[in-house]
C-alpha cells in the first residue's frame, strides 16, 4: 500500500482550504501515540471521502512538517495498529487498496457524535420524554389515583398502605381501590425524520468546505438516535441534480458532484418516505448552502442559477405548504448569509410553518440538536 504524497484531484484540493495547523509539542496531549494518531486520521479519512490511500498521505506530510510521531512509534507503525486493530481492511484478496471497515465506519460516527454534541450525557434507551403524562416507563414524582389498566409495577404502594391507614384505621385495615396511588410517567413519544443533505458544487464552491460539516453532523445525529432513541427512525437522502437515499454506513463517503440544487426533488422523496412511517410525528431537517437553482419537467431538467427563479421557487414552495397540510414541519439549517438568500428561506419557512436557522460551519450541530429535542416533545391525537 502507498502512503507517499501524490497529488490530489482539484476538486479535493479545494476542499482542504482553510485548514489550519499548529505545532505539535509532545507531552501536551494525553493518550498513547495511535489515539492521537487515529483522531487526526479519522479527520482525514472524512475529508478524503473514506480514501485510505489519500488520508495516509496527508498524515505523512503532516508527520514530516509537525514530527507527530517518533522513533519508537513511526508511520509504519500507525498503519500495521490500523490493520492489526481492524479500522482498515482490503478491499478484496487480490487487491492491495485498504479501504475502512465497519469497526472504523462505527467510530466515525461515534467521534462526530463527541465532536458536535460532546456535552450529552448517556441516558437510558427510549428515554426522550414529553410535556405529556402516561403511557411510558419513566416515573416522575407526581402521584394520581389509581385507574383500571394501570400496570401494578407503577403501584406507589408506601402512598397507597398511608391512604388505607387513614381511610379505615388500623384496627379494621383493608386496602381498597380507592386507596391505591400510582406513580405518574411521562408518556415517549417516537419521531421519524428524514435528514436532506445538499451536495450540490456550491458545498465546496470558492474553496470553503461546507460538505465535511455537514457530513459530520449527519453523522452524529444518526449515531445520536440509533443509540438513545432506539424506537425513532432517520432515513437520509442527499439531494443535487435528483435525489436518493443513503445508508448511513455511506456517510463518510459523501462527495459533492457538479450539481444543481433540486430542493424539489428531495422533499418529493422526504414525504414519500415519511408517508409510510405509521407514527405520527414527522419532520425534515434540510441542510443546504443556497437556494432551489433545478426541477424536473418530465424527464427534462430546468436550471437557472442565477437569482431566484419564479418557477423553481414556487415548485418549492408549494412542496413546503403540501408538508404543512400533512403535519411535516421542516427545519432549515441555511449556511449562508446572503440576504436574498435569507428572503427565500423566509418564504420557505413561512409557507411550511417550520423553522430555520442561519448558522455558521461550526454552530450547526448544537441547532441540529437542539431543534430534534423540540420536535421530539410532541404527541399528536
Amino acid at each position: 500500500m502507498s502512503v507517499g504524497p501524490k497529488r490530489m484531484p482539484y476538486q479535493k484540493q479545494r476542499r482542504m482550504i482553510g485548514w489550519k495547523f499548529s505545532e505539535y509539542i509532545p507531552g501536551q496531549e494525553d493518550g498513547a501515540s495511535f489515539e492521537k494518531l487515529l483522531k487526526l486520521f479519522q479527520e482525514l479519512l472524512v475529508h478524503t471521502s473514506g480514501d485510505v490511500s489519500e488520508a495516509l498521505s496527508w498524515l505523512t506530510e503532516l508527520d514530516k512538517q509537525y514530527d507527530l510521531t517518533d522513533e519508537e512509534y513511526g508511520m509504519a507503525d500507525f498503519i500495521q495498529d490500523l490493520i492489526d486493530k481492524g479500522y482498515i481492511q482490503q478491499q478484496d484478496r487480490d487487491n492491495a487498496n485498504f479501504v475502512p471497515s465497519a469497526k472504523m465506519e462505527i467510530a466515525l460516527r461515534q467521534k462526530a457524535l463527541e465532536d458536535i454534541f460532546g456535552k450529552l450525557k448517556k441516558s437510558k434507551r427510549g428515554s426522550h420524554n414529553t410535556n405529556f403524562g402516561g403511557g411510558g416507563n419513566e416515573t416522575t414524582s407526581d402521584l394520581r389515583p389509581f385507574q383500571f389498566g394501570d400496570p401494578l409495577d407503577q403501584l406507589a404502594v408506601s402512598e397507597s398502605l398511608r391512604n388505607a391507614q387513614i381511610n379505615h384505621g388500623i384496627d379494621e385495615f383493608k386496602l381498597t381501590h380507592d386507596d391505591l396511588e400510582v406513580k405518574e410517567t411521562f408518556y415517549q413519544s417516537q419521531m421519524s425524520t428524514v435528514l436532506m443533505i445538499d451536495i450540490s458544487h456550491s458545498m465546496i464552491l470558492y474553496g470553503e468546505d461546507r460538505i465535511t460539516p455537514a457530513k459530520k453532523v449527519a453523522m452524529a445525529l444518526s449515531e445520536l438516535i440509533t443509540t438513545r432513541y432506539p424506537k425513532d427512525t432517520l432515513d437520509i437522502i442527499v439531494f443535487g441534480n435528483d435525489a436518493w437515499r443513503i445508508e448511513i454506513k455511506d456517510l463518510p463517503y459523501l462527495e459533492v458532484g457538479p450539481y444543481h440544487t433540486n430542493t424539489v426533488a428531495g422533499l418529493e422523496l422526504a414525504m414519500d418516505i415519511l408517508r409510510r412511517r405509521k407514527n405520527p410525528n414527522k419532520q425534515i431537517f434540510m441542510i443546504t448552502d443556497g437556494k432551489p437553482t433545478c426541477i424536473k419537467k418530465g424527464k427534462r431538467y430546468y436550471k437557472n442559477s442565477f437569482g431566484l427563479d419564479r418557477t423553481i421557487v414556487n415548485r418549492t414552495l408549494n412542496l413546503a405548504q403540501r408538508c404543512r397540510k400533512i403535519d411535516i414541519p421542516i427545519t432549515t439549517f441555511m449556511i449562508a448569509r446572503d440576504p436574498y438568500l435569507q428572503n427565500f428561506v423566509e418564504q420557505f419557512t413561512q409557507a411550511n410553518n417550520g423553522k430555520a436557522f442561519y448558522s455558521s460551519l461550526q454552530g450547526l450541530g448544537e441547532f441540529i440538536f437542539q431543534d430534534y429535542k423540540n420536535n421530539k416533545g410532541k404527541r399528536y391525537r
